[in-house]
């Protein structure tokens, strides 16, 4: 069994695999300032309370984009279950062909991303991960990485709003009733859900006047809440992450 683990600036997760199976996934709050102790005490927990036996566990592969965390986390996996975790980077093969300018600028989330898409669903490709911040990866149909976007998240847009305004409220993002607000919390909602959703549909109209049909993805924490108000064709995988980490993990022992 093997423990994934990827660190974004948001939120941690965490995914147990048994060849091609996700046994569970969890969410942490990522924190700066929690120790290596901590931080294995939270992961302890969520085996725990998933009936998963920390002894069964003998491999565990790491991805982050938040490298003041990814030492402390590793250090939590070597004391929890007593392996050093691979850690997505320099010198891990991948089999991910990069066609951006600078290949070592693409984040590990984005190669981990695509690696699962290709094996999933193929090419050409377009991934939607929504997290902190959104990003779009892009993947022709040679299985080549060509590039992408990044856009501010839907609760960096959201707490900027808020914070920059004098009566506008805190809210959920959960969805309105209907899509015309009749009330201040429901317009904000409206504004930020199909705004987002809206977003993703230009976007995916403009990737395919340039490189043709593809098959779209997306992922992230926030990706099941705006899946649903596209208009395109959009695959909800929530689980993407984990199985890109399972495969190249595989790739490399």
């Amino acid at each position: 069994m093997i423990l994934a683990i990827d660190i974004g600036n948001t939120n941690i997760v965490v995914g147990c695999c048994e060849e091609k199976k996700i046994l569970l996934m969890e969410r942490l709050t990522t924190n700066h300032t929690a120790t290596a102790l901590e931080y294995a005490i939270s992961l302890k927990a969520i085996l725990e309370l998933s009936g998963v036996d920390k002894k069964d566990i003998n491999g565990a592969i790491i991805s982050s984009v938040v490298p003041s965390v990814t030492y402390t986390v590793r250090t939590a996996v070597k004391k929890l279950i007593g392996v050093d975790a691979l850690v997505i980077g320099p010198g891990i093969k991948t089999g991910l062909s990069i066609k951006t300018d600078n290949p070592a600028q693409l984040g590990s989330d984005l190669v981990v991303d695509a690696v699962a898409g290709i094996q999933e669903y193929g090419a050409p490709l377009v991934i939607f991960d929504l997290g902190t911040a959104t990003t779009v990866s892009v993947i022709n149909k040679e299985k080549e990485y060509l590039g992408g976007m990044i856009l501010p998240g839907m609760m960096i847009s959201l707490n900027a709003m808020v914070s920059g305004t004098s009566q506008l409220p805190k809210i959920s993002l959960e969805k309105p009733k209907k899509l015309i607000g009749t009330n201040t919390i429901d317009c904000m909602k409206s504004g930020i859900l199909y705004g987002t959703a809206s977003s993703m549909d230009g976007i995916i109209d403009r990737i395919r006047d340039e490189i043709g049909d593809v098959t779209v993805v997306a992922t992230g924490g926030l990706a099941g809440t705006i899946v649903p108000l596209c208009r395109n064709k959009v695959i909800l995988d929530d689980e993407l992450l984990i199985k890109g980490l399972m495969i190249i993990y595989n790739k490399n022992i």
